[in-house]
């Protein structure tokens, strides 16, 4: 999810609103009108398959955090 965080940044930095707020409104059809250009386009649509990738294991993470708890997802790593 980190990874998938860091690529959400890159793209809210480079556009200025949040990746939940841009969704919200491509989703919402607000963001017609950029259909026209080929890097927004381009970035809008890699934007949204980033953003949803990330929605999807966070609900993940969060079902599995409930359902199992978090001492069985706990990675502990043995100190040498």
């Amino acid at each position: 999810m980190k990874l998938l965080e860091r690529r959400l940044t890159l793209y809210e930095e480079k556009y200025g609103v949040l990746s939940a707020d841009f969704h919200a409104a491509l989703v919402g059809g607000s963001l017609a009108g950029y259909d026209a250009f080929d890097e927004s386009r381009t970035d809008f649509s890699r934007w949204k398959g980033i953003y949803e990738t990330w929605l999807r294991r966070k609900e993940d993470y969060a079902r599995q955090l409930q359902e199992r708890g978090l001492t069985e997802i706990l990675r502990v790593q043995p100190a040498y």
